[in-house]
């Protein structure tokens, strides 16, 4: 069983191409991301405002 919807995952893909061109700027600050569970926890918020299929934040 999937833990995240079909939307959501497609997020986080498109989220981790970015990532790994080098492209993926953070929220406010705009600094380069460089930590691959926050390039995914990016995705995962990114879905959430979309309204994918993902489980709330703790």
């Amino acid at each position: 069983m999937n833990k995240y919807g079909p939307k959501a995952q497609k997020e986080v893909e498109k989220t981790m191409e970015e990532f790994k061109e080098g492209k993926l700027k953070s929220g406010r600050s705009g600094q380069k991301v460089t930590d691959r569970k926050q390039a995914v926890a990016i995705g995962l918020s990114q879905a959430r405002k979309k309204g994918a299929k993902v489980p709330k934040q703790k």
